[in-house]
């Protein structure tokens, strides 16, 4: 039986012939032919949220006809109109669409616009 007569070596420390760490925890790793971007600042959520709404309004304004769209919908659903209720999953279904359609006019116009 070979594995019988060579020691097995668990959990044995690894160290390091130089003493020195291999980098520094306080500062990011360097990444070599990457260069990183400063952000401009810390934002909160108030300010990302009304930044990103001037860029595209129109985002915000179809997330909540969907939102809408869906409330009213299931509240019609649950009184039992159902021709209302699939009139307005129907305008839920073009909400969304229009919704995608901002978004990824929202992408295009940013790619378009000229780097400050």
């Amino acid at each position: 039986m070979a594995s019988a007569s060579t020691p097995a070596v668990v959990n044995a420390p690894i160290t390091q012939q130089s003493g020195a760490m291999p980098f520094d925890f306080s500062k990011p790793p360097v990444i070599e032919g990457f260069t990183p971007v400063s952000r401009r600042k810390d934002e909160t959520f108030k300010e990302k949220l009304l930044r990103k709404t001037k860029e595209n309004p129109f985002v915000p304004i179809g997330c909540l006809g969907t939102a809408g769209a869906l409330a009213y919908g299931l509240r019609a659903f649950h009184q039992g109109k159902t021709r209302q209720s699939q009139m307005l999953m129907r305008g839920r279904i073009f909400a969304q669409g229009f919704t995608v359609f901002a978004i990824i006019f929202g992408v295009v116009a940013t790619q378009l616009k000229p780097k400050q």
